[in-house]
Order: structure tokens, then sequence, then C-alpha cells
């Protein structure tokens, strides 16, 4: 039985199959005022014609925010502070994108005054769990629903949505013969399901759509040089970008050398594994030239003690744990070591790869004296003597415990 108190929804909506579905099973279950809410967070085109979409699928209107300019400052930007990646692969672009987008969400639904919000995440996923930690932490007292999780939900699986949307005359991006799920920002492309789910398959090549592929991509390298003001991105030979600029332009530039790609079957939070595909050309080149400036400017101690988090601080914005004490304790503490990583990387894009070929910076803690293998720089080699006969004393221990024991 529907929740009679439910009078107004905002649901997250995208115009794509699930949250098509959605949006008239909604209506048509709860016999209330569904509002549409879109956030755009760099989907490009796919937010054209949403309005006369959403309408026409059952929504009382339309509310969409052009977000892309604080989710980059906001969101990317600190994550990128931290490189973080997820089991060494994922760069997390569907990931970031939920605290915003949920953020907007419980703005709307208190502009709105609505007794509830909703969202498309299957019981499968992880974006269930993004969607409503957001929601505990930003608005505990309105309602979720989780239509996917719902008892009286009809659907078992994407092939009875597509068939139901047929019947309804919904257009949806999704057919029978190509059936995996997308989702785009400025961090991203990513595909899953469908054809994708069977791990051992190649992924068609024109499913791309950021990237050209790396055996096509031009035959001759091109070399950038990035700017970094304490840990940030902020400038490309010389031309001075903003957060969202800097996203988009890099997507361009990476994309046009084939970088990016990855495929990967990764654990999710709920316990399921699932292979994703996506293509990460922006961020990934901005990884490489972050990485650069930091081997100039971090001391050993401070840079490993960071990457030792970065596993953890990788799981926070996977997890959906965005607006958490946790996160924001592990922000503060990279925020801080990156007020030194200020410099220049230059990087060479050829076929796919990344390649830091020099790094500058005012606060440069290499010194080449002291590196040299020609000159002593005021370093004494004799001291290493010392050194190692301290480093070496428990192994020695070990030994001789050893040879007792034999």
């Amino acid at each position: 039985m529907p929740d009679s108190s439910i009078r107004k929804i905002v649901l997250a909506y995208s115009g794509g199959l699930d949250t098509s579905v959605i949006l008239r099973w909604l209506k048509d279950y709860y016999g209330c005022e569904v509002i549409a809410y879109c956030a755009d967070v760099g989907q490009a085109e796919e937010t054209e014609g949403l309005e006369a979409k959403a309408l026409a699928t059952g929504a009382s209107k339309l509310c969409f925010q052009d977000l892309r300019d604080e989710f980059a400052a906001e969101f990317v930007f600190p994550m990128m502070r931290a490189n973080a990646v997820y089991e060494s692969y994922y760069l997390l672009g569907t990931s970031i994108a939920r605290p915003v987008i949920a953020r907007g969400q419980v703005t709307i639904a208190r502009a709105e005054g609505a007794d509830a919000v909703a969202h498309g995440a299957t019981g499968k996923g992880n974006d269930q769990v993004r969607f409503e930690l957001a929601f505990a932490r930003l608005a505990p007292d309105l309602k979720i629903i989780a239509p996917w999780r719902h008892p009286d939900w009809p659907f078992k699986g994407r092939a009875d949505m597509i068939a139901y949307a047929a019947e309804k005359k919904i257009p949806v991006p999704v057919t029978a013969e190509k059936p995996y799920s997308t989702d785009r920002n400025l961090v991203h492309i990513s595909f899953e399901g469908g054809v994708l789910e069977d791990p051992w398959r190649e992924p068609y090549e024109d499913m791309f759509r950021l990237t050209v592929a790396p055996e096509k991509a031009p035959a001759a390298p091109e070399y950038v040089e990035i700017e970094y003001d304490h840990g940030d991105p902020v400038a490309i030979n010389g031309r001075r970008l903003t957060p969202r600029q800097m996203l988009e332009y890099t997507n361009q530039l990476g994309g046009r050398h084939g970088v990016g790609r990855v495929d990967v079957v990764e654990n999710r939070y709920v316990g399921i594994k699932s292979r994703g595909v996506y293509e990460t050309p922006g961020v990934t080149v901005l990884l490489h030239a972050h990485r650069a400036v930091e081997q100039l400017t971090l001391d050993r101690e401070t840079m490993h003690l960071r990457d030792s988090l970065m596993p953890r601080y990788a799981e926070c914005v996977y997890n959906g744990h965005w607006f958490t004490p946790e996160r924001e304790a592990l922000q503060a503490l990279v925020d801080a070591i990156q007020a030194r990583v200020s410099g220049t990387a230059r990087l060479k894009l050829y076929k796919g790869n990344v390649a830091i070929v020099g790094r500058r910076s005012d606060n440069s803690l290499y010194d080449p004296m002291m590196a040299s293998f020609d000159e002593a720089g005021g370093y004494r080699q004799a001291d290493a003597e010392g050194f190692i006969r301290l480093a070496s004393l428990r192994l020695r221990a070990l030994a001789r415990n050893d040879g007792r024991a034999r």
C-alpha cells in the first residue's frame, strides 16, 4: 500500500531508462505530484529536451540546476588533491557526482515543500548508498523512496523496463541490442550492464564517446605544461582556467590522444563484483601532472603518509561517505599537505599514454648537487655506514635467532 502521507516527491531524473520508468510508476502508484530534478554536472547534450520529456512522462515540472562549477571546484578538485583512485584503476567519476546531485536535490525538495525524495539506483549498486547517506546527513526528515527496493515494484530487470517504456511510449536511449547503461559528467563516462556483464567480452568500439582508440590517435606526441597552485591545476600552457574549464579542456586534450580508457572488475560496497568500462581522459592527465609537481615539493614522510591514506579517502568517495566526519578530517589533512604543492608539470601525450617529462617548482626540495653522482654537494657518503648499521640491527638479530633455531 502506498504511503498516504506522501503528497509530493522530488525524483533525481536523467531521462534514461530507469528514471523515466520510475517517474511514471511513482505518479501512478502514489497518485501524487512528482517533480523531476536534473543536475547538470557535465552531461553535455544529454540534458537537451529533458523538460519536454519529463512532462510527457508525467512530471508536474522539471527543476534544472547547472552545478558544473560547484561540482568541479567543491567536489572534484578536493578529491584530486588526494590523488584518489579506487582499487588502482577507477577514478571515481560517478561516485564523486552523487553528493553534489543529492545536495541539489535536497535544496529543491525544501524549496518545493516536498515530503520525499526518490532515486533510480538499484538494490544491487553503490548509488543507493551514496544518495541515501547524503540525504541522511543533509535532510534526515525527508522520506526516501527507492523503487528498485520497493515491495510493489513490478520490474525484475531492464528488459521488463524496456518493454514497459515501449508500451507507454516513453522514449529511452537504451535498446535490446545495446542495453548497457551510461553515466556522464565532467570527470568521465561510465558504461555498465548488458553485453559488458561478460567480463571476457571486449566492449564495442563505437561505444566510446570521449576518447579515440589509442591506435587511431595522432602519430605525433603532444607536449603540455600544467601549472599547479596549492595542489590545484590553474593553467595549461600559460592559459588560466577555472576548475570546470580545466576539466573540459583536459578531457578534449586527453581524449584526442586516446588517454583514460579503463576496463575494470571492481568490488561494490554492497559486496558484489561488477564490470565497468570508463573513459576519464582529463582527470588521468591531471593525476600524472599533480604527481609530477608533488615529486619535487613533498618530503618523503609527508608523501608516504598521504599515500597511505589515499585508499581510505577513495573508499570514502566510492562508498558514499562524502558528508562524513572521517572524509572531512582526511580532507583537512590532505589540504594542509597541498599547501606546498605549487609548480609546473610537463607531460607528453601519445597513443593512450601520459609520460611525465619535466617538472619545476619554486618550492622544490630537489637538490641537484646533493643528488649528483659526480659531486658530494654537502653529503658525506661515510655517514651512510652508520645509517645502514642501525637499519640492519633487527635483521642481524633475526639471523642470529634463525641460526640458533637450526
